[in-house]
């Protein structure tokens, strides 16, 4: 089965998902590294993909789909997913509720829940020691956590009245809450 990781930036979402893909044969599908890497090749999509990323656009609804369909689709039925960054809104969760129907994979959802002052503060000290001081930027993860409240929790309200969700605190050490998302997906 399928899971798709919600939460914060700097929730842990992606520590959780290596962990995962590592022990388990996860494949992991994060939306941005996707859209990045299309851009990155000469195909005609790559340049379509390219041209709003590097106008600092978003890209729109249909691209994001269709790169979501043709990854999806190139993977075995048995090649378990796991998706972080998708769906990032409700357009997106009914396209991709319909396209996980259409391909007869099932998917279940974490929330991994984490104090928002403490999760800007774990963004803001990874950045500075990795010496990336863009990414250190208060205002704008602030800006990115309230897209988040306003686009995505509306997906996360929908999943959890289908009963799709589980809720983990991510308050915890790595391998704490490693072992909390194992208890639910029953690996």
């Amino acid at each position: 089965m399928d899971l798709v990781l919600f939460g914060i930036q700097g929730s842990g979402k992606g520590t959780q998902a290596k962990m995962l893909a590592r022990e388990f044969g996860y494949e992991i599908f994060e939306a941005g590294g996707a859209l990045r890497a299309i851009a990155g090749r000469g195909t005609e999509l790559g340049k379509t993909v390219a041209s709003y990323i590097d106008h600092g656009h978003l890209v729109p609804f249909e691209i994001i789909m269709q790169v979501v369909r043709d990854w999806v689709s190139a993977k075995p039925a048995s090649q378990k997913i796991l998706f972080d960054g998708i769906p990032r809104d409700t357009d997106q969760m009914h396209a991709f509720d319909a396209l996980m129907q259409e391909l007869g994979r099932e998917f279940r959802c974490v929330e991994l829940i984490v104090n928002e002052e403490a999760a800007i503060a774990r963004i803001i000290n990874r950045a500075k020691e990795q010496n990336r001081a863009d990414d250190a930027n208060e205002e704008f993860i602030r800006r990115r956590i309230a897209l988040f409240h306003e686009k995505t929790q509306p997906v996360i309200d929908a999943y959890k009245k289908a009963g799709k969700v589980t809720e983990v605190s991510g308050e915890a050490r790595e391998q704490e809450v490693y072992t909390r998302i194992l208890s639910y997906i029953n690996i």
